[in-house]
């Protein structure tokens, strides 16, 4: 019995893989939350499931496939200060994991990552590690339309956990918009569209929560990035003289 042929974008997708694995990161970066982790998507995660779109304009002199070609290559320059994408040095490419360090509270930085699901020449998609903030999909594409190039971040997700779904209506909820909106904007502003407008969709998909995920709570970045900030000065004490 023959095989079936593999479909023509297989190379496009990710390998599945049972835990995540990080390679090099840089020594300044909080490295926790990642390596052994499982990929969960919006079936894994607690909260209500919602979709959420943010576009931007960019014109008719602008390629698609340039936008995204530029994207991957700079994509953490995009980012607000204080975020940290470290990425491998072989880029966004499918089946690639990536560390990244957000801005929280003060000083306090919440360290995750992300797995490449996707990527090709049009689009790329990530998808989350337990206990990130959401379980779901994000895909950043461009696509021309009546003659004009417009870029888009587009999520599907639930919050990860009980905790992270009390704080979506308190501050999530606004810091994903300010974080999208200013990556749009800081795209557009690359390819010469000065403040530009970035506009947003969302839509409630299931309004159930998902009890049965609820355990999902142990493995929250958020919380074990607080201990081990706290911790800090305890691992600096007991650290040896000379070290």
């Amino acid at each position: 019995m023959s095989t079936p042929p593999e479909p023509r974008d297989a190379a496009n997708w990710a390998r599945t893989v049972a835990r995540l694995q990080l390679g090099e990161v840089p020594a300044e970066a909080v490295n926790l939350n990642v390596t052994g982790r499982r990929v969960v998507g919006p079936v894994q995660g607690f909260g209500r499931l919602w979709q959420k779109t943010y576009r931007v304009d960019l014109g008719a002199e602008v390629d698609p496939t340039e936008v995204i070609r530029v994207w991957k290559e700079r994509f953490p320059s995009f980012w607000p200060a204080r975020n940290n994408f470290y990425g491998p040095l072989t880029g966004i490419a499918p089946g690639e994991v990536a560390l990244l360090n957000m801005a929280v509270a003060g000083r306090l930085r919440l360290s995750t990552g992300v797995l490449v699901l996707y990527a090709d020449e049009e689009s790329f998609t990530f998808m989350t590690p337990e206990g990130h903030m959401f379980a779901g999909w994000i895909t950043f594409s461009a696509a021309r339309t009546d003659g004009r190039t417009a870029a888009q971040v587009q999520v599907l997700l639930r919050a990860n956990d009980p905790i992270y779904e009390l704080g979506m209506p308190i501050v999530l909820n606004r810091k994903e918009d300010a974080f999208w909106r200013y990556t749009l904007a800081a795209l557009a502003a690359h390819f010469g569209v000065e403040n530009a407008s970035v506009t947003k969709a969302a839509v409630c998909v299931d309004r159930r929560r998902q009890w049965a995920h609820a355990g999902n709570v142990w493995h929250n970045a958020g919380v074990r990035s607080f201990l081990w900030a706290v911790a800090t000065p305890i691992r600096r004490h007991r650290r040896p003289s000379g070290s």
